[in-house]
């Protein structure tokens, strides 16, 4: 639903580059914020993405694995770049306070971000990211789980054990 919400604001932007267009001025720098380049990338990416879960849930729905592994994929590449995004911060914790200096001067609350004491900013975007992380974590357990139980559940080698009053099989 998200990526379908997200392919809708880029479709409208494509249409209507005036409404969603931002001056360097407004930014702050001599750069575009969004090229046509760059939107239809993004348009491209939305598209996958919404195939991608779509592959899911239709092979969830009609048991087929071979279906979510994209998805699982997916999941696995998105946990490992937000734990890069992780160490990154941990690792270089005053490119936090450079990227809030770079944000356009009207954006919300900048100035009481930037007031705040630079180790704690760094300690609560940790903690942020490490709660993001361990929701994500869960969320490819519940995908591998679901793998498994189809997987197994279409596999012939199960063994089935039929119990009558004097035997077992």
């Amino acid at each position: 639903i998200i990526n379908s919400v997200v392919l809708l604001i880029l479709l409208s932007a494509l249409t209507d580059p005036d409404q969603y267009h931002l001056t360097s001025a407004e930014l702050g720098g001599e750069f575009e914020f969004m090229d046509d380049a760059n939107m239809c990338i993004a348009t491209a990416i939305s598209l996958l993405m919404i195939l991608i879960c779509a592959m899911a849930t239709y092979g969830a729905y009609k048991q087929h694995a071979a279906w979510i592994i994209p998805f699982f994929c997916y999941q696995i590449f998105d946990f490992a770049l937000n734990t890069l995004v992780a160490i990154s911060v941990l690792v270089y914790p005053s490119t936090v306070q450079d990227y809030l200096r770079q944000l356009p001067n009207n954006f919300p609350y900048k100035e009481e971000i930037m007031s705040v004491n630079p180790t704690c900013l760094v300690v609560i975007i940790l903690l942020f990211i490490s709660i993001i992380l361990a929701f994500k974590g869960y969320l490819i357990s519940c995908v591998w789980n679901c793998y498994r139980y189809i997987n197994g559940r279409n596999n012939s080698d199960v063994l089935v054990y039929i119990t009558t009053n004097d035997t077992a099989v």
